[in-house]
């Protein structure tokens, strides 16, 4: 299951996501948490001291490296400088599984030991100082798309991504990678204002959206929310002394957490998991497409020269069943 964690600036989204992470890792799940804002905060929020959070793996770093595995045999990719970060697989494509080991998981994924489990992360990458002036910040997340791209998971197998802040992700086609999307809103004007860009960007696209409250501190905040946002609001969160410990570098063990916030994660894994039967991978792949064809034609042809409409394989659809060729 792909769940994305989105929300404004500030409103804990890195810190619910690194708590839902915490709760799956706890239930004995595989998971892979993916940090996808520039502004990165995951690993730290999962218990890695600086020089450990600054030591991750780029995944943007690693780009040629990951097209060039994930392009495979497939005839219709001719080289992996012809690819760009919305690149569908079809036939001959290397797919990437969660529970398996390959030469991108290598050179991307760091393994994270928590008191209640493990997890492997992955992050994009920090904007560095040789990019101001030079590069859009949106390069470097397109390795974490092209990756969702030919992500086949399962259910009870979880992909976890925070993503960058506000609206920023309807840059590009990644908003409709997910199963479900987690918006984290704060009880105020601004904190709701995100979510109805959310809603109405993502109301074409069949996303799957609920949000989470978080910063609520009585019945007026949940009320509020609640006028705001209607069916959509599915749990609330409110202070937690255990947090505040884990932002000062002090956490207790997991099984500390708070009763109602445990039951809040409980909530969001359940919501999570029922949207596995809503699953569909033929509009899944045709929704890939679409933003493929729709970055070709902007942007993606003039860069690479070719016409990357003929990446397309029409006979192919993305599924659990997907074949995948083994590696040389």
């Amino acid at each position: 299951m792909k769940i994305a964690f989105v929300g404004k600036g500030g409103s804990g989204k890195t810190t619910l996501s690194s708590l839902f992470i915490r709760h799956l890792a706890a239930s004995r799940v595989p998971v892979i948490a993916v940090d996808a804002d520039i502004n990165q905060h995951l690993g730290a929020a999962l218990g890695l001291d600086e020089a450990e959070a600054s030591a991750l793996p780029a995944m943007g770093a690693q780009l040629p490296l990951i097209k060039d595995y994930l392009r495979g045999s497939n005839p219709r990719i001719p080289s992996a400088e012809s690819m760009i970060k919305t690149t569908p697989p079809g036939e001959g494509s290397r797919l990437l599984r969660v529970g398996e080991d390959n030469p991108v998981y290598d050179a991307c994924v760091r393994t994270v030991e928590l008191d209640a489990g493990a997890v492997r992360l992955m992050a994009t990458g920090p904007f560095t100082e040789s990019d101001l002036g030079v590069a859009c910040y949106h390069s470097k997340v397109g390795a974490v798309e092209l990756c969702l791209n030919h992500l086949v998971d399962g259910r009870e197998e979880y992909v976890v991504v925070d993503m960058t802040a506000g609206s920023d992700s309807f840059a590009s086609g990644m908003f409709t990678r997910f199963d479900m999307t987690f918006l984290v809103a704060e009880p105020t004007r601004k904190g709701v204002a995100v979510y109805r860009q959310y809603k109405e960007y993502a109301r074409d696209f069949g996303v799957p959206l609920k949000v989470v409250g978080n910063k609520v501190q009585g019945p007026e905040d949940l009320a509020f929310l609640r006028d705001e946002t209607g069916d959509d609001l599915l749990v609330a969160v409110g202070h937690s002394d255990w947090v505040r410990a884990m932002e000062k570098g002090r956490p207790a063990r997991f099984d500390q957490l708070e009763e109602a916030n445990r039951h809040a994660l409980e909530t969001l894994h359940h919501t999570a998991d029922a949207a596995y039967g809503r699953r569909d991978w033929e509009r899944y792949t045709r929704q890939m497409v679409h933003f493929h064809l729709k970055n070709a034609e902007s942007w993606g042809n003039a860069k690479t020269g070719v016409d990357l409409a003929a990446q397309v394989d029409p006979a192919f659809v993305l599924s659990e069943g997907a074949a995948t060729p083994q590696p040389a």
